[in-house]
């Protein structure tokens, strides 16, 4: 079965965009070292992160995002940033007309667009996208694994990464603590 990881680039106070949803210097450790991501790819980073973040992204079967993730980045174009699938959760249906061929599935339902990242997945991971629909994922139990990309930036106000989530929620230590350059990489399991 999948394991499902909700992830995030986040700051230190723990928001992943501002109010305007701009991530400002959230992303720049995509840019800073000399190591391609991907084969042939524009982002480079230090060699920590590249070791770190290549088998995730490798690993992932689905993703699952919030409408509003969906519509600002307007699905990526229809082609997954990672993953073959996306599963996004929405009370309106895919845009008409909106990229027929791309592996994107509407779900009006976290706890369905779970189950359905996980059929799609198989053995992959499903990887949540923090914030409200990651937060209600983790309020429902459906979250195996918290991974932050801590950046050294405070924002002050914005987008938390956890949502709205209003209960108190144990993790494990963290079974990843790797430095990249202007980035710090956890994981932490949930304690069950």
């Amino acid at each position: 079965m999948s394991t499902v990881v909700m992830h995030n680039v986040v700051s230190v106070d723990g928001f992943i965009a501002d109010a305007a949803d701009e991530v400002g210097p959230l992303f720049e450790w995509y840019g800073n070292g000399d190591v391609p991501l991907v084969e042939g790819g524009a982002m480079k980073v230090s060699r920590a992160s590249a070791a770190y973040v290549r088998p995730i992204w490798a690993g992932i079967g689905a993703m699952v995002i919030g409408r509003h993730l969906f519509d600002i980045t307007n699905g990526w174009e229809g082609r997954p940033p990672a993953g073959e699938h996306v599963v996004v959760v929405s009370h309106r249906p895919r845009p008409e007309g909106w990229h027929p061929e791309a592996s994107y599935h509407f779900v009006d339902d976290v706890a369905r667009a779970v189950a359905k990242a996980r059929e799609l997945a198989g053995e992959r991971t499903v990887a949540v996208a923090a914030g409200d629909v990651g937060g209600q994922a983790l309020a429902l139990g459906l979250v195996d694994e918290v991974a932050m990309d801590v950046v050294p930036v405070v924002f002050g106000s914005g987008k938390r990464y956890f949502g709205s989530v209003d209960a108190q929620h144990l993790l494990e230590d963290p079974h990843v603590v790797i430095q990249g350059d202007r980035v710090l990489h956890l994981a932490y399991r949930v304690r069950r």
